[in-house]
């Protein structure tokens, strides 16, 4: 499919840019992965929720075959047969999986325990530091 064609699939969602790799397509939108394009199947990133409803509907994960294995990725689901054919349907899919995306972001931009680490300075005197050398006062002169 080309890109052209995918933007008008997505037209209901919003604008969509195409980046191709690795044989397939991966979509953005907001500057965000949101679906990928593989094997002639659209997948919608989702969370436990999305992939739930999905799956409900019929869907499975991406999956792909390196060196003989099938490997499956639970975070890309394929996109309903009846979705492809209903716009608004589609749009309010591609809406979850794009909030699936920014809440994938964020989450990756927060260290964890929400504050960012910083290195601990060990005490004066802790083992594997020298303490400070003391400086000698000058002989009185008198």
């Amino acid at each position: 499919m080309d890109e052209d064609a995918i933007a008008d699939l997505f037209a209901a969602f919003g604008p969509v840019a195409v980046r191709r790799m690795f044989g397939g397509a991966g979509l953005y939108a907001d500057g965000l992965m949101f679906a990928l394009w593989a094997g002639d199947t659209f997948y919608l990133k989702a969370d436990a929720a999305l992939a739930e409803d999905l799956k409900g509907r019929g869907s499975v994960p991406f999956s792909y075959l390196a060196k003989g294995v099938t490997r499956t990725m639970g975070g890309f689901w394929s996109v309903p047969e009846e979705a492809l054919d209903d716009a608004e349907d589609l749009a309010a899919l591609a809406r979850r999986a794009l909030f699936v995306a920014h809440a994938a972001n964020e989450a990756k931009a927060k260290p964890v325990g929400g504050a960012s680490p910083k290195k601990a300075k060990p005490a004066a005197g802790a083992a594997g530091k020298k303490p400070a050398a003391k400086k000698k006062s000058a002989p009185a002169q008198g």
